[in-house]
């Protein structure tokens, strides 16, 4: 049987940058003996139950009941993979696994029915306390997010997180989970991906409550927000860690970001803009030495509005006492991460007017023939842009310690998944020559997904789980896919099995497409190199 393996190193033909996709070399490094190990989860994507036991509305639920054309498969996560009543399996899932971690989001509502917390649902910090309990069973560390996106509707009827008053109302709800759990979890994020949030959620249509106000709501949401975290994380490091220890931080997403054309100055400017203008909204008031916005979004935010004739900025201010104040609470850089994106200038006028899109004023493309065979067309496989990504957070942030709380693959269903046994495989290679080779400061790494979830607006037609759930069997039977057992044995091991190869991309249906069949004079001679490209007969 012959087996194509892939050029991994390649250059500028028919308009794309061509590089090399995989993290590097074949190794023998390994992963330290104190690294973590994690996989993980979240409440409205799992738990089902939405309206028992006290739980009441989440804008999630609100949105998928009220607009069932949201979904791709028009469903819902009423009962998702009704992780509620199935929560002793999952944590003996986690166990198989071998991980040191688990992480799980905890639902609003199903905590505090009317948001507040002037009510507290019992029922709800039983289920809490029965997981948590389960998990240290079998020597599971928690690691709970406060928020994954799951607002209960009756603080969205209000203003959600435009109301300035969700600065309390979050500080509120996060203190009735450090006083029932925080002498038992020792990890917490306090959001998960801000962005989706704000930007897509408030100033677009993509995530719920899909307000659609974009040029002002997605400025107003992150500021809001930024602030909701660093009084979180004040009450937690002045009252909680000294009685309990314990660490807190946040979770961003972020894509790498490569020059379309690397040997242009402008696409390189592109490039480095989109991470200051996307993952740096977030991270820069945080992490880095100044704190605040990053200063280019601040620039370009408040010209723009001044030419549409705004009163004042869209981006609203930070005072220098609120920008001390947000400075450096975090103990670790959470980084959600998927996929890569090529950049360019867009020299004109894009996205709606006003939008954050329309602000920054760069394109963003992917190379049609990256290898994908995912159910999300996004999702294209380029293990060099994680490890570069990881060497970027590490220099701009001073190396701050940085914990992977998401990466991960989706297709379409089956337990043989070796398409997403070779994402795994190339993106922890990646990871290892990032901690190895670049010093990157990473101290865990969580899988995305234990198992397959209710994947928002793609409904169950993506599945990212490590685990298959059965979703027309009323016990949502799950059963470990092949991907299981290499990250089992990865944690186990501590490095990558002895047949990986880090050139070979075979398992994803378009990366043959990579090596060209047929090239004119004129790419021929633009084409500095190929690397790489072999052909082995297989036995």
């Amino acid at each position: 049987m012959n087996k194509f393996l892939l050029a991994i190193t390649f250059y500028y033909i028919n308009g794309y940058a061509h590089f090399t996709l995989a993290g590097s070399h074949k190794t023998k490094y390994t992963f330290p003996g104190n690294f973590l190990f994690g996989v993980s989860t979240a409440a409205q994507q799992i738990e089902g139950a939405w309206n028992i036991d006290g739980r009441t509305e989440s804008i999630w639920d609100h949105l998928v009941h009220t607009n069932p054309d949201f979904v791709k498969d028009h469903s819902n996560a009423d009962i998702a993979a009704d992780s509620y009543h199935h929560y002793k399996r999952d944590a003996q899932m986690v166990h198989e696994l071998g991980v040191d971690i688990y992480r799980f989001s905890i639902s609003w509502s199903r905590v505090l029915p009317n948001g507040l917390s002037n009510e507290v649902n019992q029922l709800g910090i039983n289920y809490y306390t029965n997981l948590i309990d389960e998990l240290m069973k079998y020597n599971i560390t928690p690691m709970v997010t406060i928020y994954h996106w799951d607002l209960p509707q009756k603080l969205q009827d209000i203003g959600g997180w435009l109301n300035p008053h969700i600065v309390e109302y979050f500080t509120d709800y996060a203190k009735v989970l450090f006083d029932k759990f925080s002498d038992k979890v020792k990890y917490w994020i306090t959001f998960n991906e801000p962005m989706q949030t704000c930007l897509e959620g408030y100033g677009g249509t993509y995530r719920a409550p899909a307000l659609n106000h974009h040029g002002v709501a997605e400025y107003l949401c992150t500021h809001n927000l930024l602030k909701s975290h660093a009084s979180v994380y004040h009450l937690f490091n002045e009252s909680y860690r000294p009685l309990h220890g314990g660490k807190i931080g946040m979770a961003l997403d972020s894509n790498w970001a490569e020059p379309k054309d690397p040997n242009s100055a402008v696409d390189r400017k592109a490039a480095e803009l989109y991470l200051k203008t996307h993952v740096g909204w977030y991270a820069n008031p945080i992490f880095s030495e100044k704190g605040d916005y990053p200063s280019e979004l601040i620039e370009m935010v408040d010209k723009k509005s001044l030419e549409q004739n705004y009163t004042r900025s869209r981006l609203p201010k930070f005072t220098q006492e609120e920008v001390n104040y947000i400075r450096g609470t975090a103990d670790f850089f959470g980084l959600n991460h998927y996929t890569t994106y090529l950049l360019t200038m867009a020299g004109k006028e894009v996205g709606q007017v006003p939008s954050h899109e329309n602000d920054v004023g760069i394109i963003r493309t992917q190379d049609p023939k990256w290898p994908s065979k995912s159910s999300s067309s996004w999702l294209k496989v380029v293990p060099s842009g994680f490890r570069k990504l990881l060497k970027w957070i590490t220099s701009t942030y001073n190396n701050v310690p940085i914990i992977v709380t998401e990466n991960g693959y989706a297709d379409f269903d089956g337990v043989v998944d070796s398409a997403r046994v070779s994402y795994y495989s190339h993106y922890l290679n990646a990871l290892l020559h990032a901690i190895h080779e670049d010093h990157s400061n990473v101290i865990g790494y969580f899988a995305w997904s234990l198992m397959d979830n209710f994947e928002w607006d793609d409904g169950y037609v993506s599945r990212f789980g490590l685990y298959l759930v059965d979703f027309k069997s009323p016990k949502r039977t799950r059963t470990a896919k092949h991907s299981a057992r290499l990250y089992s044995g990865v944690v186990k091991s501590r490095h990558l099995p002895a047949h990986y190869d880090p050139d070979d991309f075979t398992a994803f249906s378009t990366a043959a497409a990579l090596a060209p069949t047929s090239i004119t004079l004129p790419a021929l001679i633009t084409l500095i190199t190929i690397t790489h490209l072999a052909y082995t007969l297989e036995f």
